[in-house]
């Protein structure tokens, strides 16, 4: 049988399977299975539930809305999750033994996240609440002829990607329901945004993070504090700047870990796992020897609210968690003695997972290449897997998808990158093809052993692909993700142009005159400042790019302190900023430039696309620019599904234009 290529609308047929959790018996689980609806143009997804012992998948959940987060109670009698089935997200609890879903909650701004308590009779929860209202206060009825009222900003995190702007009187609480009343019970209060990360075994204590510094403009810091659910005495567990988070407790309670990075290297910085002994108030870092980050630094544009946890006790003395290396994201273990191994293969990618209290047994979310992801039962001491889902099986047995082969070369300063090559699909051999880089974004990211739907459309569009891990990118070394800082458009640009004298010296079959170049937010920094210093390329698309860092630094959500991060520098020194501004080479473009934006983008804002598109055209380059309406940053990833097929379109039509 003749298989199929892969199209822009196979999305519309592939399914998303993400954040599966052991019941506390270990022999049920339940997980989120999302797809996208073409005719209501939006994401639905819905709960599922899979029996381990038989291998049975029911669904759960039948909304036309979004559904997540699920967690088991401690009794195993109950689930409870978040849906947006009347809006905002609500909290739902329903009965393991079947049976409708019973709405919790009615927060006027929703519920953010949330944390059974070991009695089972009430769940914390965190979510927004408004200066001198509750977690039930309604808003303010909204009249028809409501004129628009100024914003008053004071602070410089005022905007963010995806949110808009953030309203200055509205704050992240921490609170709990009583499951039989309904009663809710506020816990923290003022002007600071707590984020709930566990609550004790015995249910006496919680944790949370918060950042009370009074300069938050420019005081990161991730506090984690230990407090009393009754009296609210604090203890602080650790106050530095940074991320810290993800805590849980040990199952005796004596402990408590969580996973964090300093800034040392700022935003470069990799993330370790802490445990903090409660009794001794003492605190060890477990994966101080692992030249890795903890955590999943992959980039992909498939999967759906792949939510994992930072890190799961098996036992009081052993944990699990993920590491980003190599371009997999393994699970690893760990124990409180210091051994550290991966409990998982090379060559893949495990977005979600669950641990059996026992630590025997684990459910893992896992994608490679050529799968888009399904649900495995691990067992641990063996490594054997069973297959619990296979959402796309009859997809993937009817489409042709392209196994890429990894490379390895040396970049400048002899330094060794890794990446991969896609060949077209249905590849001849004694044919020319032509290729095409794609770059990621970030540029503290890494292109990973999973799949992505975007190369392998390419492949199936007749294209070549080579994508690598330039210096910045996560997954080798503490050394080799900064050594971009301070350094855009040198070493980074270097490892990508060795990658591609690399692709035409090995692969008999490139063209060298059809060369395409695309990348998206770093990425599309990246793909700028290339066709600004060599004329290599026939073809180049810009994706939510960067061309001026001068206004950058003023209008991105993030500019103010991301320029001093990654540049080393602000606007008391605009020289060296305009120095890696793609927009100050503009004269010496010579290839053909499709330029995508999205209208809002908060991250790297569509004014840096209009800066570039008019400069080019101005002066008579080749170059079209096309905007995304109702669109963030990102819109490759979880945008409107007709934008993401318009979007795959444009690059799709613009490389087949030129090569």
């Amino acid at each position: 049988m003749t298989k199929k290529k892969i199209t822009a609308e196979s999305l519309f047929e592939l399914y998303s399977v993400t954040d599966p959790h052991l019941s506390p018996d270990g022999d049920e689980a339940v997980f989120i299975r999302t797809h996208m609806d073409k005719k209501e143009n939006k994401y639905v997804s819905n709960l599922f539930h899979a029996d381990l012992k038989s291998g049975k998948v029911t669904q759960w959940t039948h909304g036309k809305g979004r559904t997540g987060q699920p967690e088991w109670s401690e009794d195993g009698a109950k689930v409870a999750f978040l849906s947006d089935r009347d809006g905002k997200n609500q909290l739902f609890v329903m009965p393991a033994a079947g049976g409708e879903a019973e709405q919790v909650t009615e927060f006027a701004n929703g519920v953010s996240s949330f944390v059974w308590s070991p009695c089972g009779k009430k769940i914390w929860v965190n979510g927004t609440v408004k200066q001198g209202k509750t977690f039930t206060d309604k808003e303010d009825e909204k009249k028809d002829d409501k004129q628009p009222e100024p914003v008053r900003v004071t602070k410089m995190k005022y905007k963010a990607d995806g949110l808009g702007l953030l309203p200055q009187d509205q704050f992240r609480q921490i609170g709990s329901v009583d499951l039989k009343s309904k009663e809710v019970t506020q816990f923290t209060e003022g002007d600071h945004q707590h984020s709930l990360n566990a609550v004790s075994p015995d249910g006496k204590h919680i944790i949370f993070s918060v950042n009370r510094a009074e300069n938050q403009d420019f005081e990161f810091r991730g506090t984690l504090y230990l407090a009393d659910a009754e009296t609210k005495k604090e203890t602080v567990i650790i106050d530095e700047e940074g991320y810290y988070g993800g805590a849980a407790f040990s199952p005796d309670g004596q402990k408590i870990t969580f996973i964090g990075a300093d800034r040392r290297l700022e935003n470069a910085t990799h993330a370790d796992v802490h445990v903090y002994d409660i009794g001794s108030g003492t605190r060890t870092v477990l994966t101080e020897s692992l030249d890795a980050p903890v955590g999943d630094m992959a980039v992909g544009d498939f999967q759906q609210g792949a939510n994992a946890p930072a890190v799961v006790w098996a036992g009081n003395a052993s944990l699990y968690f993920q590491v980003s290396v190599m371009g997999d994201v393994r699970l690893y273990y760990a124990t409180l003695e210091g051994e550290l191994y991966p409990a998982t293969p090379e060559d893949e990618h495990v977005y979600g997972y669950d641990i059996s209290r026992d630590g025997k047994t684990a459910i893992i979310a896992v994608s490679d290449p050529v799968n888009p992801g399904e649900l495995a039962v691990q067992d641990i001491a063996s490594g054997s897997r069973n297959a619990l889902t296979s959402f796309n099986g009859e997809f993937l047995g009817g489409h042709e998808l392209v196994k890429p082969e990894p490379i390895v070369f040396k970049g400048p300063e002899e330094r060794d990158v890794h990446g991969w090559i896609l060949k077209p699909a249905g590849f001849e051999e004694g044919k020319k093809y032509p290729l095409i880089t794609e770059i990621h974004g970030g540029p503290h990211a890494m292109y990973a052993n999973t799949f992505f739907h975007e190369l392998q459309l390419l492949a199936a569009q007749g294209y070549g692909v080579l994508y690598v891990n330039p210096r910045g990118s996560h997954g080798y070394s503490q050394e080799f993700v900064d050594a971009v800082r301070g350094d855009y458009g040198n070493g980074d640009y270097g490892d990508i142009m060795a990658g591609v004298d690399y692709a035409l010296e090995h692969c008999d079959w490139v063209d060298p005159d059809r060369l395409g170049v695309t990348g998206g937010s770093y990425g599309g920094f990246m793909t700028n400042w290339i066709v600004g210093h060599t004329d290599r390329f026939k073809s180049a698309v810009t994706q939510r790019s960067i061309a001026n860092w001068i206004s950058f630094f003023g209008v991105s959500d993030i500019g103010y302190y991301f320029s001093e991060w990654q540049h080393r520098a602000a606007m008391d020194n605009v020289d060296a900023l305009w120095d890696i501004s793609p927009l100050k080479y503009a004269a010496d473009v010579k290839t053909p430039l499709l330029i995508l934006h999205s209208e809002k983008d908060f991250r790297c804002p569509i004014e840096q696309a209009e800066q570039l598109f008019i400069t080019l055209r101005h002066m008579g380059k080749e170059t079209e620019f096309v905007r995304f309406p109702e669109a963030d940053h990102n819109l490759s990833r979880n945008g409107l599904p007709n934008l993401r097929i318009e979007r795959l379109g444009e690059i799709t039509g613009w490389f087949e234009r030129y090569l």
